[in-house]
């Protein structure tokens, strides 16, 4: 018969050993998970919290019998939705922003921080950086109304225009025009600051790798197809990735600012189609259900695109 040791009368315990870990990652990295703690809760609270509410899409909703007592209606909201004579529009216009957006957009930080990578002036790339990040800064609402100044009659466009012996325009009021406004002012608004994570990522590239290009005889733009973009393939891919997953999502405040009827065919997105029907129209139930389609179609579109992006580039969020 086989005894387990003891000593002083008294078992030894064995130790769990993932316990022991956990407490030893704990000792060694606590200020780090303390720094965590308030974007966990951040997150648990305003993000993940809220989702008990997104029951109310099943539902015919009623503030006087809350959420539970609520009765239950299935898809109907849904259903609903895609028989709108506004779902085509909403989803074709939401689209078509963001693919534009991400046609010219998305390389357009990139772009910026391989030119000021090849600058060699300190004073002049701190320059660029600087005047390129202001914009990120400032709110929609001054935006929009630097928009409404340069795109008015005798505004900067009109003004360019004039010089040239055309006639000047009311911009924001031709349906056209309202998609390259929108989109143009975001590349400029949002350039500079896209570009930080492009230049962090390029003053990790081993500078090695260019001085045996150079000796080998490789030109600037040799080495940036050869080296650079190779060194930047997975930083462009996760956010390439990240970006995607958003393809459904437009800020609703830039919109409202900009928009108005004679523009709607090519302006009215989901963001804003979900504040008439939740907000001015009250139909909360309706408006959730839409706000639920969006979500889902962002989730679906993030897990194809990561699992290309892993079997193309072996680069993948998980």
């Amino acid at each position: 018969m086989t005894h387990s040791p003891a000593v002083n009368g008294q078992f030894l315990k064995k130790k769990d050993p993932i316990a022991v870990r956990i407490r030893g990652d704990l000792r060694k990295n606590g200020s780090l998970y303390l720094m965590l703690l308030p974007v966990v809760v951040f997150f648990l609270i305003f993000h993940y919290q809220p989702m008990y509410g997104a029951q109310i899409a099943f539902k015919d909703f009623s503030p006087g019998l809350g959420i539970l007592d609520s009765p239950w209606v299935g898809f109907e909201h849904f259903i609903a939705f895609f028989k709108s004579r506004y779902f085509l529009r909403v989803v074709g216009n939401t689209l078509m922003i963001n693919f534009k957006d991400l046609v010219f957009g998305f390389p357009a930080p990139i772009l910026l921080a391989l030119m000021i990578n090849e600058v060699n002036s300190k004073f002049y790339r701190k320059t660029v950086q600087t005047i390129s990040y202001m914009p990120h800064f400032v709110s929609q609402v001054v935006m929009c109304g630097l928009i409404f100044e340069f795109c008015s009659l005798d505004g900067l466009f009109n003004n360019i225009r004039n010089i040239f012996g055309l006639e000047s325009i009311a911009f924001l009021q031709k349906a056209e025009l309202f998609q390259g406004i929108y989109v143009g002012s975001s590349v400029w608004q949002g350039i500079g600051w896209g570009s930080i994570i492009y230049l962090s990522a390029l003053t990790a590239i081993d500078q090695e790798q260019y001085e045996s290009a150079h000796m080998d005889g490789a030109g600037r733009l040799r080495q940036i197809w050869s080296i650079t973009l190779p060194n930047l393939l997975p930083t462009i891919m996760i956010m390439l990735i990240l970006r995607i997953g958003q393809m459904m999502n437009i800020g609703v405040e830039k919109v409202m600012l900009l928009y108005n009827p004679m523009t709607y065919d090519t302006a009215d997105v989901i963001s804003t189609f979900v504040y008439r029907k939740g907000i001015l129209e009250a139909s909360y139930s309706f408006s959730a259900a839409v706000g639920l389609f969006n979500s889902g179609i962002n989730f679906i579109l993030l897990l194809t695109v990561n699992k290309i992006s892993k079997r193309l580039t072996q680069t993948s969020l998980w």
